[in-house]
């Protein structure tokens, strides 16, 4: 991984699920999970997706959205997001950009599974192992815990 926690979050603009970009000067003064995971419609990153989508609400109780990114395109992100009803955005970083700069693009030319939290466009966590069922919970109770900080 080419960054480290307290380091920006690189800048980029991709293509949501919507049709619109989503640039990191969007997200300024936002807290926001940015979760990149390999392929859309597959069974760990299925149990991945429905599990935040099964957390959305306490995981938005703590003020902070959700944007979901792999390299798929924009045409399986809507399948998958309608197949799956899922509550947030999903982002396509389809020429891999994003993935390199961050060095988390797989041998496979997929993105591993990792999670940032980024604040203001700092990251604040790193979650570089993450377990497809368990990681909303993962979250949730890293959110808990920061609160006080």
């Amino acid at each position: 991984m080419k960054v480290k926690e307290g380091d920006d979050f690189p800048d980029f603009k991709l293509m949501s699920d919507a049709g619109n970009y989503v640039s990191l000067s969007d997200l300024k003064g936002k807290r926001v999970i940015i979760y990149f995971y390999p392929k859309d419609d597959t069974p760990g990153c299925t149990k991945e997706a429905c599990n935040f989508r099964d957390n959305i609400n306490e995981i938005k109780s703590f003020n902070v959205e959700i944007y979901g990114v792999s390299v798929d395109t924009i045409e399986s992100h809507k399948k998958f997001k309608e197949k799956y009803s899922l509550p947030f955005t999903l982002l396509s970083d389809h020429d891999k950009q994003l993935s390199k700069t961050l060095g988390i693009l797989s041998v496979f030319g997929t993105d591993r599974r990792v999670t940032f939290i980024v604040n203001n466009g700092k990251i604040e966590k790193i979650f570089p192992k993450v377990s497809p069922d368990k990681h909303a919970k993962e979250i949730i109770e890293y959110l808990k815990s920061s609160q006080s900080v």
